[in-house]
């Protein structure tokens, strides 16, 4: 997948660059040879992104288990020697490479939220460019979700500061919660339950499935803040329109 519209009027937004979103051997980005050579800067810059392409791929058919980095660099087209140029090892690899993705994620999640002049609206609208671009790069949405479980702490870390980013689309929800209810705590469940159930779909192979969730998710996300009858309500205007 190439192109998504985040949703008017954010405009189309490239996904080309999103790791595993191309073939680590991509013909567009050989790198020549002989006297019209590229620059160095330029080259090593195309070899990261081969390498994030291939690491991904990598990745999601084989486990980070047992990805090894020989298998990375044949997938990237680099050479082990160039490899270490950019990584201390597989690990390092991965961390950038999903720092890469999930910042580039993020872009296009937020400028969906931020586009829409309604709360409610603005989260349906995060929400409905994440499970597309999940649903459009399969093998990135396998490797940042479920295969980063195998990673180990560094990993886990990533993926806190991932999750909240996504806390602050809730800073204008309303907050009609009586006293002992602790707003922050509801804020990471329901981040948390997202999560959860996209992981629960892309673990099972199901990630096809994921923009069929939107309605649900969307509902998950508004109930608590809405109440259920204003969040169905969100829906059907949604449908209508």
């Amino acid at each position: 997948m190439d192109v998504i519209e985040p949703g008017p009027p954010t405009g189309v937004r490239d996904l080309r660059h999103l790791p595993g979103a191309r073939a680590g051997r991509d013909p567009s980005r050989a790198i020549k040879r002989g006297p019209s050579r590229l620059p160095p800067e330029v080259v090593a810059a195309t070899q990261r992104e081969r390498l994030f392409d291939g690491l991904v791929h990598t990745v999601a058919q084989k486990g980070y288990v047992n990805a090894r980095v020989a298998d990375i660099c044949l997938a990237a087209g680099v050479t082990r020697p160039a490899f270490y140029t950019h990584f201390e090892g597989k690990e390092d690899a991965f961390l950038a490479t999903y720092r890469y993705g999930t910042d580039l994620l993020w872009a296009l999640v937020e400028a969906a939220y931020r586009a829409s002049p309604e709360w409610p609206l603005a989260v349906r609208d995060g929400l409905r460019v994440l499970v597309k671009v999940l649903a459009g790069v399969p093998n990135f949405a396998r490797m940042a979700i479920v295969e980063i479980d195998a990673v180990g702490p560094g990993a886990r870390g990533e993926r806190d500061r991932l999750l909240r980013r996504f806390t602050g689309f809730f800073v204008d929800a309303p907050a009609p919660f009586p006293a002992g209810v602790d707003r922050a705590e509801i804020v990471n469940a329901v981040v948390g339950g997202v999560y959860a159930t996209i992981h629960r779909h892309v673990a099972a192979g199901g990630h096809d499935r994921l923009p069929d969730l939107l309605p649900s998710l969307t509902y998950f996300a508004l109930a608590p803040f809405l109440g259920p009858g204003a969040a169905a309500e969100v829906l059907a205007a949604a449908d209508r329109a």
